[in-house]
């Protein structure tokens, strides 16, 4: 755990604009999901919702050699984990505001948004995961017509 918390301490330090909360919390609940055989590629933190004055849904996003694991731990009790894997990818968008920016990941069942992100952060994590995501689909053989 603590070489993640270190990474996604760099990411926050890095981008210090991105609203963030509670890291350890919703890291760990990322790290109770990872595979043995997972492979952390890359890692961060974002509101996830679609409303940029919510500050309480803070969201650990964790890039893995399989999939996308995004892990939020509730206030009182109880945790959110959401998976998307590969063949459930369609498209990526980003938008930039005045501070901060937001990430769409268009699945196929569903959009996720991600939200108050300091709007430095959005080339590098939409190239780390269109990067991420062709790599990935190109190594299992899936046709991929959006990126």
């Amino acid at each position: 755990m603590e070489d993640l918390y270190k990474r996604l301490k760099e990411f926050k330090r890095k981008y210090p604009l991105t609203v963030g909360w509670r890291l350890k919390q919703n890291l760990k609940i990322v790290e109770k999901h990872l595979m043995d055989d997972e492979q952390v590629i890359y890692i961060f933190v974002a509101q996830k919702n679609n409303r940029f004055y919510d500050f309480l849904s803070t969201a650990v996003v964790v890039l893995t050699n399989k999939r996308i694991i995004i892990g939020r731990k509730r206030v009182v009790f109880g945790y959110f984990v959401d998976y998307i894997t590969p063949e459930m990818f369609n498209d990526l968008n980003v938008r930039a505001g005045l501070i901060w920016g937001k990430v769409i990941i268009d699945t196929a069942k569903e959009r996720v948004f991600l939200t108050n992100i300091d709007k430095r952060a959005l080339p590098e994590i939409s190239n780390t995961v269109n990067d991420y995501i062709l790599d990935v689909k190109r190594k299992l053989g899936i046709k991929n017509n959006n990126l």
